[in-house]
């Protein structure tokens, strides 16, 4: 409305402007051109530095809570499994600015939608938590999850950077990133293929039907989402178990880059 309201007088100012001087013109127009692009620019990083979240995802018994723990505390601790959320304040690195609220979401395939729900829109970064040990067994519920994520409206819309943390690697039997990524991007394009229906309200973009993962016509791959991702391998654990560290430095140094 304001814009139609200055129009008349905006352009009777270029009518004025192209009889007096035509390059004065060129000129003007070049720098509202500018300032309007700062002016989205800082409209964009308003809204991505007031997203200070990073979830961490998973199922249940990947090491969410451990992680998330030792991340905060650098100790080793018992857990069990969530039925709510845990936040915190993580500094990312010595810099006082670089700070994150981590959320330990519940990972019981019963609250993990609801949880997702209400945290979502805060989120700069999640960090999706795989058991690689367990992941042969149950690759295709965390493709499923991770679909219902992906999918999601408000996921796409943000895009928030995305890290498979591939944990328990200092179990002997644990699969590797490069093959857990192989085998989730595998399940992925299976799912896109015969889903018929969204399963949840999550997957609805709001144009009254799922959103498409990946490129049409294309087999999907990570490298198609609107957000980087990223594979790293980790243990919340450890390789000297309770009384030895974590072993999650690409996980660290991952939350700093994205603080």
């Amino acid at each position: 409305a304001m814009a139609g309201g200055l129009e008349p007088h905006l352009e009777a100012l270029r009518r004025e402007l192209r009889v007096q001087d035509p390059a004065l013109l060129s000129v003007l127009l070049a720098l509202l051109a500018i300032a309007v692009t700062f002016l989205i620019w800082r409209l964009v990083q308003g809204r991505r530095s007031s997203r200070r979240a990073v979830l961490l995802l998973g199922l249940c018994d990947a090491g969410k809570t451990l992680l998330f723990a030792r991340l905060l505390t650098g100790r080793y601790r018992d857990t069990q499994t969530s039925i709510t959320d845990s936040s915190a304040v993580y500094r990312a690195s010595k810099d006082k600015s670089a700070n994150v609220t981590l959320i330990d979401l519940p990972g019981h395939e019963s609250l993990r939608l609801q949880f997702l729900e209400r945290f979502k829109a805060a989120a700069r970064a999640i960090v999706f938590v795989v058991d690689s040990v367990a992941f042969q067994r149950e690759v295709k519920d965390v493709a499923e999850f991770l679909y219902q994520v992906l999918v999601d409206s408000t996921v796409l819309k943000n895009a928030p950077a995305l890290l498979i943390a591939c944990n328990k690697q200092d179990v002997t039997m644990a699969k590797s990133a490069k093959l857990i990524q192989q085998q989730l991007e595998k399940e992925l394009n299976t799912l896109r293929v015969t889903r018929s229906a969204a399963p949840t309200s999550l997957d609805s973009p709001g144009t009254g039907g799922p959103a498409q993962l990946g490129k049409k016509g294309k087999d999907f791959d990570f490298s198609q989402l609107p957000m980087k991702v990223e594979f790293v391998e980790c243990s919340a654990r450890g390789s000297k178990g309770e009384e030895g560290d974590a072993d999650f430095e690409g996980l660290e140094k991952w939350l700093a880059k994205i603080a």
